[in-house]
């Protein structure tokens, strides 16, 4: 029904033919007041079925009316409505005469058309209609094309911020993997390529467009921190804290990506003894706390936020992407991690499959 009346020219029909309906039964209404015949009815049918013949021409005159400077418009369509008002004028007082009064005849051929002001008034009511109608439609019509070109732009710049994958990992870990056949590690070297194929087919063909559930987001990063413990060994150390029912909540995928990998190269790759990562999930209220800390040597903060020159192309993604997905209705917080290291927590609205919330 919906895309039946999407159609602009179904519409018209529609509003045309229910406009003129309206106008028949508010006549006949009229009439009852005034005691009139049975046979009024007829000439009320007629004189809405003529007006809706009459008025047809009047559409097709001003879809070329529109395109012209205001002046020349108004008064074209001024000079159409009082013609069109005076030819429906003497039609309906034919009718009146011809069928109400039995073929009797006016005294004067002016009577014919004494009533042209009433009916330039309707007509004038038609072509107001029109126009409005079609503007609010032309009106509709630009804001769905700002819409749809404001999201194509948002979906690009979504797919392009989620896409920023840091080539450092790809290239060390294909090293790594070369390292291993060249030391005859075979079964070490396969299961990388396994983790790493896993890593990159679900980071590749996940829409970055669409929320996945938070368990899959740790799926994820258990795949990535596995081929990094295959380099760093036992200089990398993992913890997953994750609050019960935290893991069908939805966020981003690959939100926490590029800040276990800014943990990595900075608590743990440049560190001798390597580093400890531990990633957190927690309800608060009607929020999602997500927090990913390590114990590397940390980062000057102001204000919850690093200095520019000190954050990574990391940082700066995550917060666009929460940016344009959430609005304002979020947050990212830098904070000291205790006895030493760097937190980085993310707030976001907490959303639960539909799934979830149906068994709610």
């Amino acid at each position: 029904m919906y895309k039946f009346l999407e159609d602009r020219t179904r519409q018209f029909w529609l509003l045309h033919t229910l406009g003129w309906l309206g106008f028949a039964i508010v006549t006949y209404l009229n009439s009852l007041i005034q005691e009139t015949r049975d046979a009024y009815l007829i000439v009320v049918a007629l004189d809405s079925y003529i007006g809706w013949l009459i008025t047809i021409p009047l559409r097709y005159t001003y879809q070329r009316v529109g395109q012209w400077t205001p002046w020349k418009m108004i008064v074209t369509v001024l000079v159409l409505a009082f013609t069109v008002a005076a030819i429906w004028t003497a039609v309906r007082n034919f009718n009146y005469w011809e069928i109400y009064r039995h073929g009797a005849r006016p005294d004067h051929w002016l009577k014919y058309v004494r009533e042209t002001p009433f009916a330039f008034y309707v007509m004038l009511s038609w072509s107001g209609l029109y126009f409005g109608i079609k503007y609010y439609q032309t009106l509709q019509l630009e804001k769905q094309k700002s819409l749809t070109a404001t999201n194509k732009a948002h979906e690009a710049q979504l797919k392009m911020l989620r896409y920023q994958l840091n080539p450092h990992f790809l290239f060390n870990t294909l090293n790594a993997i070369s390292t291993l056949v060249l030391i005859n590690e075979a079964d070490t070297a396969n299961k990388m390529v396994t983790r790493l194929s896993d890593f990159l087919r679900y980071s590749l063909y996940k829409d970055p467009i669409n929320k996945v559930p938070l368990e899959q987001e740790v799926y994820a990063a258990r795949l990535y921190l596995e081929i990094e413990k295959v380099r760093f060994s036992e200089r990398l150390s993992v913890e997953f804290e994750l609050e019960p029912d935290t893991e069908s909540a939805l966020v981003p995928s690959l939100i926490l990506q590029p800040l276990i990998e800014n943990a990595v190269k900075y608590a743990v790759a440049s560190q001798i003894n390597g580093g400890k990562i531990a990633i957190t999930a927690k309800k608060f209220g009607h929020d999602l706390l997500l927090e990913v800390a390590d114990n590397g040597p940390g980062m000057t903060i102001t204000n919850g936020l690093p200095k520019s020159s000190d954050s990574g192309v990391g940082l700066v993604n995550t917060k666009e992407r929460l940016s344009a997905l959430y609005d304002n209705n979020f947050a990212l917080v830098l904070t000291h991690n205790q006895p030493q290291g760097l937190k980085v927590n993310i707030r976001i609205p907490l959303e639960l499959e539909k799934t979830e919330q149906a068994h709610a």
